[in-house]
């Protein structure tokens, strides 16, 4: 931060230099990553396709994003630690390989026990790739465009999400379920060609300072320091209270809610679904310049997304009547569109707060938050629509209880982190001062 504005220093001993370079190295990360979740998302997309090929309730179905968010989730921590010990070229290697191998492998599932191993690899494997992609970032580019790269790494992420909604929902309807599963998984091969052939950890010259790694005793540590940083905490519960509304949705309940409560067709369905995607992508470009000039706008984005979710969930739940208008649901999937690139400040929080050689692990805990929020939300929307028999404005009403949960720990941990936050601040202007020319 630097006047009254909050903006991000310019510069930062140690920078690296950015550039073309740095440009075409992060973006073979980034297609990774854009790869990675057309596979996560979609399930999305033939999640009644899912139920009638395995012959599954709500509940069972649900069990399918459920398994896949919580290995997703489970591995964050570990994967940080693998990303600060191994770097970021081994661990999107196998990644690449894992999440090939689960939507090959849901493609010829003949069953549903061997789709859910299916979804349960693919989710390994996924969960490897954003915690790279942001760590590559921090390797290849000044700190002051932390911000940004992570909006457009996540920016090219929705785009993934909308290959699934327009394209794959559309072979899976022309081509069937194998054919088009097994076509997608050609582009897991493609990535992991690039990957291997061009992507470097860093810069020449900008190697980061060997670190001293004694087994169990170095990764208590690790996560330890991480976790007592409040900045840490604060985005990890950012990203768990704005994220999961739109995951949900998107991953798997949105179709559903949109056919059979709402009576559109499945191309409105996916019209709307579309919808939220986009707004993500035009948003995520307008948040991380906000952030990139403005620091301190970063807690009053995310508490004003969460309320606005909020707002517009209850107004379409409760709106008297069997059916919201379409304007409603316009505004519905428009405010959703916002929830990805506000999740994405929880990593804005925990970069300043942890030093490089502590930014995968401090990234894994961040990204815990949203997709264990997810889980639980995926789980309860499907236990509550199989209790009450569809009724989908009770299923869904448990949004409000996590969103309350996370405002809560939000406004806790803000004070906090801004004052660590200072600290830093000064202390690095100390040591530039005091850096010899």
């Amino acid at each position: 931060m630097s006047g009254s504005s909050g903006a991000l220093p310019l510069s930062l001993p140690g920078d690296p230099p950015g550039g073309r370079r740095a440009y075409a190295v992060w973006g073979i990360g980034v297609a990774v990553y854009f790869v990675a979740v057309i596979f996560r998302t979609s399930l999305g997309v033939a999640g009644l396709d899912a139920a009638d090929r395995f012959d599954v309730n709500a509940s069972a179905l649900s069990t399918f994003s459920i398994l896949q968010l919580l290995v997703y989730a489970g591995m964050q921590i570990p994967v940080g630690l693998m990303v600060d010990r191994l770097g970021t070229k081994k661990v999107l290697t196998l990644g690449v390989v894992l999440f090939t191998a689960g939507q090959l492998g849901f493609a010829f599932s003949p069953s549903y026990g061997m789709a859910l191993a299916s979804r349960a690899l693919l989710g390994c494997g996924d969960a490897m790739t954003f915690i790279s992609v942001l760590r590559l970032g921090a390797r290849w580019f000044p700190a002051r465009h932390g911000p940004l790269t992570a909006q457009i790494a996540a920016l090219f992420g929705m785009a993934g999400n909308l290959v699934s909604t327009m394209l794959i929902a559309r072979l899976l309807h022309g081509l069937g379920w194998t054919a088009t599963f097994a076509g997608s998984a050609i582009a897991g091969v493609v990535v992991l060609v690039l990957l291997l052939l061009f992507l470097k950890d860093h810069p020449e010259g900008y190697e980061p300072a060997p670190a001293r790694h004694n087994g169990a005793a170095f990764v208590r540590r690790q996560i330890a320091a991480a976790w007592r940083e409040p900045g840490t905490r604060l985005g990890m519960w950012v990203h768990f209270t704005t994220q999961f509304p739109a995951m949900v949705f998107l991953l798997l309940w949105g179709l559903p809610f949109l056919v059979e409560a709402q009576g559109l067709s499945r191309r409105t369905a996916g019209e709307l679904l579309t919808l939220v995607v986009v707004v993500n992508m035009a948003v995520g470009l307008v948040y991380g310049q906000i952030i990139a000039r403005h620091h301190a706008a970063r807690a009053p984005l995310a508490i004003g997304t969460v309320g606005a979710t909020a707002t517009v969930w209850a107004m379409t739940l409760a709106y008297p009547g069997d059916q919201a208008p379409m304007w409603l649901l316009v505004t519905l999937c428009s405010v959703l569109g916002a929830c990805g690139p506000a999740s994405m400040i929880g990593f804005d929080f925990a970069r300043p707060a942890n030093p490089p050689e502590r930014q995968g692990t401090a990234s894994g805990i961040v990204n815990v938050g949203g997709f264990t929020a997810s889980m639980a939300t995926l789980f309860a929307v499907g236990v509550l629509l199989d209790m009450t028999g569809d009724n989908y404005r009770i299923a869904f009403a448990s949004v409000f209880v996590l969103q309350a949960l996370g405002v809560v720990q939000i406004l806790r941990l803000r004070a906090r982190t801004a004052r660590r936050e200072r600290e830093r601040l000064v202390a690095s202007r100390v040591e530039a001062v005091h850096v010899p020319v």
